[in-house]
Formats: structure tokens, sequence, C-alpha cells
């Protein structure tokens, strides 16, 4: 029985520019490319196989946290080629793994596409800045750039925050620290805790996923620090409410009044492949807190942020919708692409339909499959 080796799938995902690779008893290896998921002209996949290669990847501590927790992430390096991050799991009583795979050449802000405005907000010496989307979104990549951008260019001491780490920076005008959860310190929010005596100047935190974590990073942003953190949320709006409705009904108006005064911005991201077939593009909804958009948080008219942003488009504002109609208009993207990541999924329907365009239904249905 020929076995499936970890090196010859590792070099397949990187040489098929793939973004996750998929290991499941009773499925072949499987490789996300272009948002699709494609299976591997390989043998399935047995549970012996599963069991060893995970084994060949993940350190004593995670092969420990499987057995006794179902699941366990960490980083590694392959050579000089990529990094990757892994999750390894429990299903039906058998080993599951996937792997995110995190290029080793860290793209600038405008190769991504950011929004100009991001490039003053890096140079901030204080303010919080979220960066949020749905899982696979890209959120790890931007803020790389971010951190990348600040490294080359100012004198600053970056915390990172991460579980696991990423990508990896080296000091170039900034001293940076990346910490891993997990390995260097137990939790985000006691390593946010202890980073504000270690004489940061900015920091990153890899996802605000509890209160305690949210709170800590607000405070660190209240104190004088510049602070990136990450939600899995869609829009500029939601994310704001997602982190006041965090907090108890009685902290709700303290919690307002903490981020009317240190949110900066929110840069909210989805993605999606290119027609060109030349990689993935990203949309991007992007809101910069001007004084009219802080009173509207202190006053619990989240509602009303939407409209702000359209009317805020001389400061670089865009709502995702917006930004995907662009995209759709320079033939970038498909419109059953735009309609599928759009959060107003009827109204780009009728402007598609208003345009004279077509739409595939048949396609628009394979992607809310995905």
């Amino acid at each position: 029985m020929s076995t499936v080796h970890i090196d010859r799938l590792l070099d397949t995902a990187i040489k098929q520019n793939a973004s996750d690779i998929h290991l499941t008893v009773g499925l072949p290896p499987t490789l996300r490319i272009r948002g699709r998921l494609v299976p591997l002209k390989t043998k399935v996949l047995e549970p012996s196989d599963t069991i060893a290669l995970m084994k060949s990847i993940a350190p004593d501590r995670s092969q420990n946290e499987l057995q006794e927790e179902g699941g366990s992430d960490f980083g590694f390096a392959y050579g000089d080629a990529a990094r990757f991050r892994v999750a390894i799991f429990k299903q039906k009583n058998h080993t599951a793994v996937v792997l995110r795979l995190i290029p080793n050449e860290l793209l600038t802000m405008e190769q991504i596409g950011l929004p100009a405005a991001v490039t003053d907000l890096c140079r901030r010496p204080q303010g919080l800045f979220l960066v949020t989307g749905p899982t696979g979104s890209g959120k790890t990549t931007t803020l790389a750039s971010m951190i990348n951008y600040i490294n080359l260019t100012i004198d600053r001491h970056i915390i990172t925050v991460e579980d696991p780490i990423e990508y990896y920076f080296e000091h170039k005008k900034s001293v940076i620290n990346q910490r891993e959860v997990g390995n260097d310190v137990p939790s985000f929010a006691e390593a946010l805790r202890r980073a504000l005596r270690m004489d940061p100047d900015v920091v990153l935190v890899g996802e605000m996923r509890d209160l305690e974590t949210i709170e800590a990073a607000v405070r660190a942003a209240e104190t004088g620090h510049l602070v990136f953190g990450t939600l899995h949320t869609t829009g500029c709006s939601g994310t704001i409410n997602r982190v006041i409705d965090a907090f108890q009904v009685n902290q709700q108006a303290q919690i307002r009044v903490q981020l009317a005064s240190s949110l900066r911005a929110v840069l909210s991201q989805a993605i999606m492949p290119r027609i060109d077939r030349k990689g993935m593009i990203a949309a991007f909804e992007f809101l910069l807190v001007t004084a009219a958009i802080s009173n509207l948080i202190r006053e619990n008219k989240t509602f009303r942020i939407d409209s702000a942003i359209q009317t805020g488009k001389k400061f670089g504002m865009q709502l995702l919708d917006d930004h995907l109609w662009d995209l759709y208009s320079k033939g970038i993207i498909s419109a059953e692409q735009m309609i599928d990541k759009g959060r107003n999924a009827p109204g780009l329907v009728e402007k598609v339909q208003d345009a004279g365009g077509t739409i595939d239904r048949a396609e628009l249905e394979a992607d809310k499959l995905e």
C-alpha cells in the first residue's frame, strides 16, 4: 500500500498556489485553490495515514493537546519555501488536519490594494485599528503588510500576540517581539496585560476572541499605544456592535465612550478569485473614525454608520458593496462572486440586471454551498 508523504503534499500545495490542505479520513488529500476544493489524484486517506501525517509535523505539545482537548493549533516553517499554520483535530474518532499556507514573501499595502488612508493610520502614535472578516479572508496578510510597513519605515517597539505565529518578521527600523499563545504566554489577555510593561509602541492582537482580550486591547489603545486587532465579523458597523455586545449591559455605555475616543478605523474585507485566474483579490469596507462617527458610537447610533461611510468618501471611506461593484465593473471579478460576497445581495442582483449583465444562477448556488 503506497503512503502519502507530507513533503510531497506541501510541495504540491506551494506549486499549485493553494491556500489550504485538507487531510480527512475517507477522502484523498484535498487542496483549496482559488476558493474551490480540489481533491488530489492520490490514494484515499486511511486512519493510519492521517495519524502518520499529523505526527510528522506536530510538536509533542500539540499531540498531547489533541489527545486531551480534541484539537490543537501550531505553525511550522517548511524550509525557505513557506510557513504553514496547522489545525489538528478529532472527528468521528479519527485524526484530521488542515494546513493554511503562509507565503514567505510579504505583500505591500499597495499590492493588496488597501485604502491610501491606511498608511497614515500606521504612523499614528495611538488608537485601535480593527481588521475584520470571515475566516480565510486574508486578515493575517493585511495585518502583516501593515506591521511590515511600520518595521521598514519607523523606529517602533512592536509586540505581536498570535496563535500561532504566522508571518515571521526580521528587525528592520523597528524592534519586533512575536509571542505565541500556548508557547510563550498562556492567553491573549495575559499577553496584553504583560505587554504594557514592555515599553511597546505598537501591539498586534492576533484575535480578540473574548471579553478579557477586548477590554485589554481597548485599555492599551487608550493608554498611548497603537493597537491592531482582528475579529471574525462582517461590516464595519457590525464590528462595532460586536465589540459593544461582548460587554454586560451595564458596561455598554462605558465601552461606547471608550471606543468613541480610542477607535481609529475598521477595515472589513472579503476575498474572492479573479476572473483572469491570476490568484485572489480582496474587497474592502473601510471606516475612518471622524468626530461625527465618534458621536454616533457614543450615542448608540451605529445603525447610521453605513450612511456615514457613504458620505465620508472624501476621507477614503467605502462600503464593501461599492468596492465589489467597482471590481465587477472593471471586469476583475464575476457577478456571482460579487453577489456571494456582498452584504446586500438582492440590491447587487438588481444593479447587474439594470446594467444589462447576466447572472449564472447555478454558479451562484455553487458559491453559496462552498
